[in-house]
């Protein structure tokens, strides 16, 4: 059974790289829906940038890369890893407590 739930979870990890690295790309460059309402009500003029804003991952691409499409997909594959790694964390964590308690 374990074997099953590695599978599964590595699939979806799998599945997950290709849409975060190949179809991220063709994510509508529309505003969403908060960005729309501030701009249709007028106070979008107002927004400040993020205390991120300069950072390496910024505004859903890699910084340095001039490559639309590679800065876009890189920057979906370094979320998803990054993702992985925290949950990983968390759940080997919770699985370390439960097997504390249970003794």
């Amino acid at each position: 059974m374990k074997k099953l739930t590695n599978r599964f979870y590595l699939a979806f990890f799998a599945a997950a790289v290709v849409v975060a690295g190949a179809l991220s790309f063709y994510a509508s460059s529309q505003p969403d829906g908060l960005e729309k309402v501030a701009e249709d009500t007028g106070f979008l003029d107002t927004a400040k940038d993020s205390a991120v804003s300069n950072s390496p991952l910024a505004d859903y691409g890699v910084a340095g890369l001039d490559n639309d499409r590679l800065s876009v997909g890189l920057s979906g594959i370094i979320g998803v890893i990054f993702t992985g790694l925290v949950a990983f964390a968390i759940f080997a964590l919770a699985r370390r407590l439960n097997k504390g308690s249970k003794n």
